[in-house]
């Protein structure tokens, strides 16, 4: 592997103990019934969405760094891949958790579209990958 993906990956996997802390997080909030997120049905459902998307999503951008190692692009063109796919793990789960920061939010705010954005990078790096590939 590249010292670039070597890199990447290793911030990836530290911020895996990022996603445990939120998923105790919340456990901690289910468990001592925090009023403003289990009464709150969009912020709870929000919130579970950001740790979900947060745990798969990086793991989804591990799986696929090894094979921009491997693909035709330029050193350039695999600098664009990687940020594209680096940048979902962090968007979406900020629009999820940002989008309704205080106890009393019954909707999300603008920050949602940071969500939009995250899919849009990881779309936009995963199509420039799988083409780089074939």
């Amino acid at each position: 592997m590249s010292s670039d993906t070597l890199t990447t990956a290793g911030i990836l996997l530290i911020t895996v103990v990022a996603v445990a802390y939120g998923g105790l997080t919340l456990l901690t909030h289910l468990a001592r019934r925090k009023p403003g997120y289990l009464d709150n049905p969009v912020r709870r459902g929000l919130w579970t969405a950001g740790h979900a998307h947060a745990g798969v999503l990086v793991l989804l951008v591990l799986v696929a760094l090894p094979y921009l190692d491997q693909a035709e692009a330029s050193d350039g063109m695999r600098t664009l891949i990687r940020t594209l796919l680096v940048a979902a793990p962090v968007l979406m789960p900020l629009g999820f958790f940002l989008s309704v920061p205080r106890p009393t939010d019954t909707r999300p705010n603008k920050l949602i579209w940071l969500t939009v954005a995250g899919g849009v990078s990881l779309s936009v790096g995963a199509v420039l990958l799988g083409v780089a590939l074939l």
